[in-house]
């Protein structure tokens, strides 16, 4: 393979420099990235010139432009280290993988919501049934004891004997005054 002419290099180190430039500013072209295979095809140069070559007697020898590879990836890593990106994709990457981890997160807090709203749901139906079944059976035995031979009356006063106790207890009796004409003054006034 020929050697190129002093020239020819200058001018391809010209063009790699101005494409490496481009390329770390984040004029990446479309469908290319930030790295050697965009910068090679960017300057119009071999991505194999920025490989070492192997001599004929086994030893290497550094490609042309191999230099100018290690700059370019030195200047990558300082960029990516201070936390700017050459590449939008790689931000764009960097944003959408934040935006899928709040969202998963979103997603584990309301699946979590999801299950007390079920499980509360579950016990609001049970104690409704539970009430209902007690409603139709104190409903039936109303019924029975309304048809019943004796006195309803006396049913009725019997079953709703625990609920005037209560209210009994609850209320306090009014305390008769000496003088009839004497305001009660034992409960307040509202």
């Amino acid at each position: 393979m020929a050697r190129i002419t002093e020239q020819t290099r200058v001018r391809n180190e010209h063009a790699i420099r101005s494409a490496m430039d481009r390329l770390l500013r984040g004029q990446v072209p479309e469908g290319g990235r930030c790295d050697l295979k965009t910068l090679a095809a960017e300057a119009g140069v071999t991505r194999t010139a920025f490989y070492p070559k192997k001599n004929p007697d086994g030893t290497t020898r550094p490609g042309p432009y191999q230099h100018l590879a290690a700059e370019f990836t030195r200047r990558l890593k300082a960029m990516q280290g201070t936390g700017a990106t050459a590449d939008p994709r790689d931000s764009q990457i960097s944003r959408l993988k934040d935006a899928n981890a709040a969202l998963a997160q979103r997603l584990q807090a309301q699946e979590k919501q999801l299950k007390e709203l079920m499980a509360f749901r579950q016990l609001a139906l049970s104690r409704l049934a539970a009430q209902h079944l007690e409603v139709e059976r104190l409903r039936a035995r109303c019924e029975t004891q309304a048809h019943a031979p004796h006195s309803s009356s006396h049913a009725a006063a019997a079953s709703l004997g625990t609920v005037t106790s209560i209210t009994s207890a609850a209320t306090p009796r009014r305390q008769e005054s000496d003088n009839p004409g004497e305001p009660d003054t034992s409960r307040p006034r509202y």
